[in-house]
């Protein structure tokens, strides 16, 4: 096993490069429930955390075992993020455009959004398997540990952000984490293309 200072710097810098798009969903997140508890606020930054780190895990796997079948996948995975994060988003949208005067009343991200999210955030994160092929099972599982390591942090960091935000923003912090949720989904589907 190669554990020198590189592995850990490579693994730490994929850990931020993925963990982008979960934060940009967790900042939406926290405007969206600017009175989130610190409890909930671990298990949405875990949840995002647990998908970084089992996806490009799959990836390894697949890679190891069943390479020609990924590959055959992995050109639906810009749509996939496109269609979940699109019906999320246009759901918060949805929402907050038709509650304007029940603020009290705004819904707070669900169970079942909050897994939606954390695959359709970290489906991209499939392909990492390729970049990590060449390590041995310990290795990967390290690997993508420090991701999800990082990725709990900036999430973490993504919802307190956007709650102090969402207090502020009132009315518009739904509107504005749909469309945030919204425009990651087109990110992620216009630069597959490019």
């Amino acid at each position: 096993m190669n554990l020198s200072f590189s592995f850990f710097f490579n693994s730490v810098l994929l850990g931020v490069g993925l963990a982008m798009d979960a934060f940009s969903v967790s900042l939406a997140n926290g405007l969206n429930e600017p009175k989130m508890k610190m409890p909930k606020v671990c298990t949405v930054a875990g949840i995002f955390s647990l998908f970084q780190f089992a996806m490009p895990m799959i990836g390894w796997i697949c890679v190891s075992t069943i390479a020609q079948y990924f590959n055959a996948f992995q050109k639906f995975i810009p749509w996939i993020a496109l269609a979940l994060l699109g019906f999320i988003g246009g759901k918060m949208l949805y929402e907050g455009i038709t509650n304007k005067d029940t603020e009290e009343a705004k819904g707070a991200v669900g169970f079942s959004a909050l897994i939606v999210q954390g695959i359709a955030t970290s489906i991209d994160a499939l392909s990492v398997g390729f970049t990590i092929a060449d390590y041995s099972l310990w290795e990967a599982l390290l690997a993508c540990f420090l991701i999800g390591f990082v990725t709990f942090f900036i999430c973490f960091a993504g919802i307190l952000i956007g709650k102090k935000a969402g207090t502020k923003l009132a009315g518009k912090a739904g509107i504005f984490g749909g469309a945030i949720l919204i425009f990651i989904g087109l990110e992620i589907f216009i630069t597959s293309f490019i």
